[in-house]
């Protein structure tokens, strides 16, 4: 790396007192280690204070909404995983779970994974089972709009 380079990097630091004498200091051989030091500590402080103000791990949310388990098969990695958090949030907040299986098709949701009947155990204890009858608001709406085209295929054009 240059002087220049390296001057320029001191300047956009505000290193402003080793600017001022880069002449007499510029190959001085901590010079880069001083550079390089405060980059790499400026930049973990910037991650930290990004994380503390994204609150990742901090915001737990009152309740927490897991859409359509079930549309996809699981490994026994994401069955564990959505145990750990069914059983941190056990009988401490709410959970709302979408699901169109019932919970006797789970082991086909996550096959072969052992904690499967304790995760359905956690999630139907002290819990409102609410089962939905129908069509989808999606095949609805899909239903909806082709209906209109049909419609309007059919009128003549002027």
């Amino acid at each position: 790396m240059t002087h220049d380079q390296m001057r320029s990097r001191a300047a956009a630091l505000g290193l402003h007192g080793l600017v001022a004498r880069w002449d007499e200091l510029a190959d001085a051989p901590w010079v880069t280690a001083l550079l390089e030091g405060e980059e790499a500590e400026r930049k973990r402080r910037s991650l930290e204070r990004r994380l503390k103000n994204a609150r990742i791990g901090a915001c737990r949310p009152q309740l927490l909404v897991i859409d359509e388990v079930g549309y996809l098969s699981y490994d026994n990695r994401h069955a564990d995983l959505l145990f750990e958090v069914v059983s941190r949030r056990y009988r401490q907040r709410s959970i709302v779970v979408s699901t169109n299986r019932i919970f006797a098709e789970w082991n086909e949701v996550f096959p072969s994974a052992a904690c499967v009947v304790a995760l359905v155990d956690r999630l139907v204890h002290d819990a409102e089972i609410i089962p939905i009858e129908g069509n989808s608001y999606r095949a609805k709406e899909a239903g909806e709009k082709a209906s209109k085209r049909a419609v309007a295929r059919r009128k003549p054009k002027t």
